[in-house]
């Protein structure tokens, strides 16, 4: 049976462990003051536009989410940006990535913010096939200096 929930200040060595695997997917490495930079954000209530949840089972994470919320200049509402999604590999295929999904869009809704958007790269297919199935497929290509 799979939890989701939010994260909690004893989550730090296994968030840290997923958010590692997810980076490493993505070829990026982070400095360690960043960890724990962004995990203080992400327990911090008083800072109610970043977020995340974890996927828990048999008494361990099996994945993660980071959402954040913001103002837009083409909505009166602000947007939900899903920035980090990650599913441990001896669990994917299992429903756990659309569970950590939906419960975004259900944070989304409550906050009257339901407009939720996310990247990808264009060779992650494997992740690209549930979010065929959950959401849109925009033309917009990204940009970073």
């Amino acid at each position: 049976m799979v939890q989701i929930r939010p994260l909690h200040q004893s989550d730090f060595d296994e968030w840290s462990a997923l958010w590692r695997g997810y980076l490493a997917f993505y070829e990026t490495v982070l400095d360690d003051d960043i960890y724990h930079t962004t995990f203080a954000r992400l327990i911090d209530p008083a800072r109610a536009h970043q977020n995340a949840f974890v996927a828990e089972a048999d008494g361990r994470l099996i994945g993660l989410v980071h959402y954040i919320f913001h103002a837009h200049n083409w909505r009166t509402e602000d947007v939900t940006y899903l920035q980090d999604l990650y599913a441990d590999p001896s669990v994917r295929g299992t429903g756990v990535g659309r569970k950590l999904i939906e419960a975004v869009y259900q944070a989304a809704d409550d906050n009257g913010t339901p407009t939720v958007y996310w990247n990808t790269q264009h060779f992650n297919e494997t992740a690209r096939q549930l979010y065929d199935r959950i959401g849109q497929l925009t033309p917009f290509i990204k940009y970073q200096r």
